[in-house]
């Protein structure tokens, strides 16, 4: 059977009685503060708007701050390190072109303004070259000549490791014209610039030129152009890495920029969160971030209106059960005054008759319990409920609920008290709060139902009220301290009137304790109240 939150105290001659004194007593509620308690609420969301600053607040080391900021500092780097080998491409190439086209025009011009008379002889071979090497530019040649299997040299060495073949083929060409050929080659980590200039000579003026077989080779260092280069790449690196500590700024100012939008919805979530529901963020701009604080305060504002209309339906509704309660408690006073004199005289009636007089009575007294019960909560709801807390002996409250209750049979009911534990108790509502845990227990799950009193740790009280019947159901347990909550909802007509569990839970909090609703692995429901000592 599923468990489902009691309509109040167990019904008996104590809690009848109790109901009719009730009827005759004055309201400690008055419609009033029901009424000003729900206009302050009313007033909250016309209070002034609050705008959200956004405070200061210790970046997080992965935050999007830090993220914002590497990225652009990612693309800064990126642009510099492109920028820097473009220059340097670009660079590199205009400097060797530049000292190659030079060298190469200049031997050219010195090869051809050579005069050579055929057959060589070597010595004068030798001096040509040694002149033609004083004359290199942009600096100093290694000249190398061949002819045939002649080999001369400005160097001690008539021929250079160097010269590639290749090279030497496109200067030797038999086929066609010979033309100059150069190359740029690295030899033990040394750049060199090698050239390759055929001798010619002219058959008649106008004519086409016809080698001679003499080559002419000149090999030039390049190490000064590529410490140039060096020098390039360096000031490149060592003016990057200024311009990255200048990016710096201009990313902690656009991400600071970025921020400010998303630290100021962060704060306005967070304050709605808290209930400020006419916290507004200030919109400006007409970027994204504009739109979706347009779209906050949009939704804030749709929220906030559909919020207050809700308090005051819920306002209004607590007023009418105020005062319907409270209307209804005088002509209540005299019917529980006439069904008790009713009562008294139905054994003189026929049957028929006294059992529409005995049915009348029950229901007025269920009546008078409901009306008292929607007047326990609209106490509750204008916070007008008080405590007048005594020292008491806990085990003896119990006792004297059970006994009020005629819950003595320990077929029915067992007390597991622990003796001499006493606090300081309402000694009403903690009366309130075992009656409707033991009632409930009775009506929904299975006897014998246990109540077990116990301090724990000698700080805090422990009231257990489990029974033994099938528990309650997983669904329901989330719901079984709610109004009016009934776990079968086709029972509409039923013993309580589900405020029973709601009123305990309300009690349990004015004592500044917790109650709670479980299922025993041994089978049934299990309540446990702590209230601290």
């Amino acid at each position: 059977m599923a468990y489902e939150p009691a309509a109040g105290p167990a019904y008996g001659t104590a809690r009848e009685t109790a109901v009719r004194e009730s009827s005759v007593r004055e309201s400690s509620v008055r419609e009033t503060s029901v009424r000003e308690t729900e206009a302050r609420r009313e007033e909250a969301p016309g209070q002034a708007r609050r705008r959200v600053r956004a405070r200061g607040r210790r970046p997080r080391p992965f935050g999007l701050r830090t993220r914002l900021v590497f990225a652009f500092l990612l693309v800064a780097a990126v642009g510099c390190g492109t920028t820097a080998a473009l220059t340097y491409r670009a660079a590199r190439s205009a400097i060797l072109e530049q000292t190659q086209n030079t060298a190469v025009s200049a031997f050219r011009q010195q090869v051809e303004d050579l005069n050579i008379t055929l057959p060589l002889d070597e010595g004068s071979l030798r001096d040509r070259l040694l002149h033609i090497a004083r004359q290199g530019k942009p600096r100093p040649w290694r000249v190398y000549a061949e002819y045939g299997t002649l080999r001369v040299s400005s160097t001690d060495r008539p021929t250079s490791s160097v010269l590639t073949p290749e090279l030497r083929a496109r200067a030797h060409a038999r086929e066609g014209t010979p033309h100059t050929g150069f190359q740029r080659v690295v030899t033990n980590g040394t750049p060199y610039l090698t050239i390759a200039v055929p001798a010619v000579f002219l058959t008649q003026v106008g004519g086409d030129p016809r080698p001679t077989g003499l080559v002419l080779y000149a090999v030039m260092e390049l190490r000064e152009d590529e410490a140039n280069i060096e020098a390039l790449v360096t000031a490149a690196r060592d003016g990057a890495l200024p311009a990255l500590a200048i990016a710096l700024i201009p990313a902690l100012i656009a991400a600071r920029g970025v921020l400010r939008p998303v630290r100021e919805l962060r704060h306005a979530a967070a304050s709605m969160g808290r209930g400020r529901l006419d916290t507004r963020i200030h919109a400006k701009g007409s970027d994204e971030l504009a739109d979706l604080a347009r779209t906050f305060n949009e939704s804030a504002a749709e929220l906030e209106r559909s919020v207050t209309e809700l308090r005051r339906a819920e306002a209004r509704a607590r007023r009418f059960a105020s005062d319907v309660s409270h209307e209804l408690r005088t002509p209540l006073a005299g019917m529980l005054a006439v069904t008790e004199v009713l009562d008294e005289d139905a054994g003189t009636l026929d049957s028929d008759t006294a059992r529409a007089v005995r049915l009348i009575s029950a229901e007025t007294v269920k009546l008078a319990v409901l009306v008292e019960d929607l007047m326990e909560i609209s106490r509750f709801d204008a916070r007008a409920a008080e405590l007048h807390t005594d020292e008491v002996d806990v085990a003896d409250c119990v006792r004297e609920t059970l006994s009020s209750r005629h819950w003595t049979d320990p077929e029915q009911v067992r007390a597991v008290l622990g003796e001499g534990i006493r606090a300081r108790l309402d000694p009403r509502r903690f009366d309130v709060v075992v009656a409707n845990l033991v009632g409930n227990a009775l009506r929904h799950g299975r006897a014998p139902v246990t109540v077990r009193v116990s301090a724990d740790g000698g700080s805090t009280l422990v009231v257990e009220v489990s029974d033994r019947g099938p528990g309650i159901h997983p669904d329901v347990l989330p719901h079984v301290f709610e109004r009016f909550f009934k776990a079968d909802p086709a029972r509409t007509r039923s013993a309580g009137s589900g405020l029973g569990l709601a009123i305990t839970q309300e009690n349990v909090r004015l004592h500044g304790g917790t109650v709670g609703a479980a299922n025993d692995p041994a089978g049934g429901a299990v309540f446990t109240v702590r209230i601290p000592l």
